[in-house]
């Protein structure tokens, strides 16, 4: 395939970012860019000094190939909240169309909620993709966490964006999103559990199963090693309620025979402290730097991930399976798709089910290394760069030959 010209449109991209969306598409488009494709990435600066006036952390250089369009408004944070509002760009809407109507082989939007919202999918001639990093068609909140309480069955969504503190979106009351929707050729699910819950919710629009990647550590290093210091399980990720840490630290109360360590910020962050603090044996580290995480996984138990909502796709799954460090995922959204497939762990639906995998995986070092190396060859196979590009291209290819266009044109 001829080099292509490609344009990502999301609301949030590193170092401007609050999670695993921002870091995958920062990967998308410098792996892109390493294959000599053009990539020029869209992104509301406004929308995340609305949210935060911190910087995350990570050292992120670009390709010389990808160029950035960081957008700002004269009116500030108001223009991503008129957006919210409306479900049009509004006072970014003449940037944006500039943009957009260059000649692009291909246009794909991630998260656009408050860059443009679903107007903006009107925009520019090109192939379109569009990428479920969230649940954004069908939930205003995008987690499907009705209430912040439980996960959602049954929508109850004006009261739901009340209690979120979101005004409600009325624009998703009169058909703007569906005749959005229709610009797009193909809709990309990192799961298959994330497309049939669209399906499930009435969307009938054209949905491909595409799982994310992550990109090969530097080194694997050292292999799990025994210690004279009590060894530990492992979380990664935003402490946040949805995440359910605070369903596995009164575990860690009653079993003193491992540590937990927690990586990871968030709102949550101080009543999980409070939570733990009685027990010596629940460490908070803060953030950490790749070479740092990578030697974490490497020597942990396992990683737990207890999510508590319809994960689409933990990255942090694959991140470990990249160390050979097995998982223990909660039976939950699409993480028991990762573990079915490799076969590099358990999942679990209650604390029995949890303590029974963490005891044979802290007791049976063979086990915990059989699980870890099946994690490992599943990564090379299904979720390294080469394997989500190589699909990636097809399908672009696909559209473009059932549409009868060329490219590489541009």
């Amino acid at each position: 395939m001829k080099p292509l010209r490609f344009c990502m449109v999301t609301t949030f991209y590193p170092p401007y970012h609050f999670g695993g969306d921002g870091a995958f598409i920062y990967s998308l488009a410098n792996e892109l860019a390493k294959r000599d494709h053009k990539i020029e990435i869209i992104h509301c600066l406004d929308s995340y000094q609305l949210l935060s006036k911190k910087i995350t952390t990570g050292n992120y250089i670009e390709h010389p190939n990808v160029k950035i369009h960081r957008l700002e408004s004269a009116v500030g944070m108001l223009s991503p909240l008129a957006t919210q509002q409306t479900g049009w760009p509004l006072f970014k809407t003449k940037k944006l169309q500039d943009i957009l109507n260059q000649q692009f082989d291909v246009i794909h939007y991630h998260n656009i909620s408050l860059v443009g919202g679903p107007k903006l999918l009107a925009y520019g001639q090109a192939i379109k993709l569009y990428t479920m990093h969230e649940y954004w068609l069908v939930c205003q909140t995008h987690t499907l966490f009705k209430f912040n309480k439980e996960l959602c069955t049954e929508p109850s969504c004006f009261a739901c964006s009340l209690v979120y503190l979101r005004p409600p979106q009325w624009w998703r009351y009169f058909g703007l999103l569906e005749e959005m929707l229709k610009n797009v050729d193909r809709f990309i699910s990192p799961s298959q559990f994330t497309a049939d819950i669209h399906y499930k919710m009435g969307l009938k629009i054209p949905i491909v199963h595409l799982p994310n990647f992550v990109s090969p550590s530097i080194s694997l290093a050292n292999e799990f090693q025994e210690t004279n210091e009590l060894p530990y399980f492992l979380y990664v990720g935003r402490l946040e309620k949805i995440k359910g840490l605070q369903t596995i630290i009164p575990i860690f109360h009653k079993y003193k025979k491992a540590r937990l360590l927690i990586v990871g910020k968030g709102s949550f962050e101080n009543e999980l402290k409070t939570l733990a603090s009685s027990s010596p044996n629940i460490e908070f580290l803060g953030f950490k730097s790749s070479d740092e995480l990578q030697k974490l996984f490497q020597q942990a138990i396992a990683l737990i991930v207890p999510s508590i909502c319809y994960e689409i796709f933990a990255l942090v799954i694959i991140e470990a399976f990249r160390e050979k460090t097995p998982v223990i995922a909660h039976n939950l959204g699409g993480m028991p798709e990762l573990i079915e497939k490799s076969g590099g762990g358990f999942t679990y639906n209650n604390e029995t089910e949890l303590l029974t995998a963490m005891e044979q995986l802290l007791t049976d070092t063979d086990e915990r290394n059989k699980l870890g190396m099946l994690g490992y060859q599943a990564y090379q196979e299904n979720w390294t760069p080469q394997a989500h590009i190589n699909q990636y291209l097809t399908l672009i290819q696909e559209i473009a030959n059932s549409k009868n266009l060329i490219l590489g044109q541009s």
